[in-house]
């Protein structure tokens, strides 16, 4: 069967798989029975549904009218014919029998066509039957974004794994279905958890791309179906406690397979064992990295643009830091204070770069196995202006984590200016050039923080989207603003710089550094980063090439090594400058 026109237009009704009634402007769904689902897009397994339930009324009287004037001359003919005898013996007018499809039960020679179409469609299911059969691994994608696609690209190379997308996200999920030819599935994991729990024991591997705050629930699922986990996250401590299970019940959680934390492991380990081979010590040990808009795109008051959630990337400039300098402890509290501790980066001095340290680099030193070293510091990259400008934001309140009773979705509208009134204590109607005085004067009379608000129109009389706390507010404002256009690019920027002595008293520094750059024609260069690497860390699991259960991270040499190799085969590599330290 290949489509059906439900003239009765009723829902669950004679056609009980016919949910909802389609649209002029949309006539057509298709139906998938084996997922229960139906879809805006026609590829794939299914039936297409026309269910126009105002049909008629599209219909003019005029055009009724027409219609049946010249209909009319052709009645008696249609009248006359016989179905019991032979079709080639009715003498009829020709545009009346040229329309007739069957006759005593067989198809009319004008529409003959439709009997090698129907054997067509047969050697197509019967072939898709085949491939069924062929099927080795069956592998679920939660998530749609931005890293899916080339992470199902790469997968799709293995003609033998068959890929299932589950999004939240519909025209994302159809267009990876439609673009990549895996299997849609439109799912929330927050309302429909019955839904994905039964995805995941249908399927034999998990790559979660869901923020990282839905991974615990992910993986008490996967416990319970007994299946593999995969995703590009930190192992957060939640996470790290389900790792004992996972081990019991004989599962692998592959975490941190992204680019930080992911690709950096990966060439912090190689460098870190190479150097361990040679007898050589750790001093020192720096990490940068940063996703950043193309130099030529970072035009903006931020120097930045968004390519993965603006709520975490803003997040992330709140979070309190650890790290070891000189053999000292420095810690910076939360609350904002990690942009007071950005420094200049004269690594890559054509790229006018600043750096702040990210989240406990300590906890490294184990992880790493580098208790030696005196300086242990990983840090984020931004161009220099950056963290200015999100102190000023900081000290306004508009990064506030907070409830705010003004940015309650059902409260009454309220624009920018009126939020800054508030936070600033002053009366919603002051004019602008006082409200500007007392910013001005809030940000310490700095004229980059001021520029900054203001180019962010955040002085202007615009309604807010509001979403309950400033932060998630200014997020959603934010993620439109500072959003790459279709012929913009960004670029990726990784360098680590190791410092080493050796039994024979030499002493050696070690720069490995990264620079990928995205194709505005397909994919940004964050996406190829990460996407790529969870799909290799993923295919090793499928291939058994990683057999370690419970929590496994991709530091040990026999998987660090094939996916730096796997990488550099993509386009992703680094470049490596050794230099003796004299003294």
């Amino acid at each position: 069967m290949l489509a059906i026109c439900d003239i009765s237009c009723d829902p669950g009704g004679s056609i009980e798989f016919m949910k909802e009634i389609t649209t002029i402007d949309k006539p057509f769904c298709l139906y998938d029975a084996e997922q229960n689902m139906s879809y805006d897009h026609f590829s794939g397994p299914g039936v297409i549904i026309c269910a126009v339930d105002n049909m008629p009324a599209q219909m003019p009287r005029e055009s009724t009218e027409f219609f049946g004037s010249l209909l009319m001359p052709y009645v008696y003919d249609i009248m006359s014919s016989d179905a019991k005898q032979p079709f080639d013996k009715w003498e009829a007018d020709p545009i009346v029998k040229n329309a007739v499809i069957t006759s005593n039960g067989s198809l009319t020679p004008n529409f003959e066509y439709i009997a090698e179409l129907r054997d067509a469609k047969r050697k197509q299911s019967a072939g898709r039957a085949r491939s069924r059969q062929a099927v080795k691994h069956r592998l679920l994608v939660l998530g749609s974004g931005h890293v899916a696609g080339p992470l199902v690209e790469y997968l799709q190379r293995d003609a033998s794994l068959q890929i299932t997308i589950a999004s939240n996200i519909r025209p994302d999920v159809e267009s990876m279905a439609s673009k990549y030819n895996c299997q849609p599935v439109f799912a929330d994991v927050s309302s429909q958890p019955d839904v994905i729990e039964g995805l995941i024991a249908d399927h034999s591997l998990v790559v979660s791309l869901l923020p990282y705050r839905f991974h615990p629930r992910v993986l008490k699922m996967c416990l319970r179906a007994r299946r593999n986990l995969v995703t590009a996250s930190y192992a957060t401590d939640e996470m790290r406690e389900l790792s004992k299970e996972a081990k019991e019940v004989g599962i692998t959680v592959s975490m941190e397979n992204g680019l930080d934390p992911g690709i950096d492991h990966l060439l912090a380990m190689e460098a870190i064992e190479s150097i361990k081979e040679h007898g050589g010590i750790i001093d020192k040990f720096i990490s940068y990295c940063g996703g950043l808009p193309a130099p030529q795109h970072s035009t903006n008051p931020l120097r930045y643009k968004f390519s993965w959630s603006p709520e975490g990337a803003l997040l992330s400039t709140l979070n309190a830091s650890r790290y070891l300098k000189s053999g000292k402890i420095v810690e910076i509290p939360r609350g904002g204070h990690l942009m007071l501790a950005a420094q200049d980066i004269e690594y890559f001095p054509g790229f006018n770069l600043e750096g702040y340290p990210n989240r406990d680099s300590l906890h490294y030193r184990d992880l790493y196995g580098i208790e030696s070293a005196q300086t242990l510091l990983r840090g984020t990259l931004r161009y220099r202006g950056y963290s200015n400008a999100a102190w000023g934001l900081i000290q306004l309140g508009l990064l506030s984590e907070t409830p705010h009773a003004s940015l309650h979705p059902e409260g009454p509208d309220i624009t920018w200016k009126q939020l800054l009134c508030q936070l600033l204590g002053k009366p919603r109607d002051i004019f602008v050039g006082t409200l500007k005085d007392a910013v001005f004067a809030k940000v310490g009379r700095d004229r980059e923080k001021f520029q900054c608000i203001e180019e962010l129109g955040l002085f202007e009389d615009k309604p807010i989207e509001k979403r309950h706390t400033p932060l998630s507010s200014i997020s959603c404002m934010l993620a439109e603003k500072l959003k790459y256009k279709p012929d913009e690019t960004d670029v990726i920027i990784m360098v680590l710089d190791l410092s080493c002595r050796f039994p024979n008293g030499t002493r050696e520094n070690h720069v490995i550094s990264l620079v990928k750059y995205g194709d505005p024609k397909g994919y940004s260069a964050m996406s190829l980063t990460v996407g790529y690497q969870t799909a290799i860390a993923a295919k090793m699991l499928l291939d058994e090439e990683i057999q370690d259960r419970g929590l496994v991270l991709p530091l040990s040499m026999n998987i660090y090594r094939p996916i730096l190799k796997r990488l550099k085969a993509e386009g992703i590599s680094a470049v490596a400058k050794t230099t003796e330290i004299e003294g």
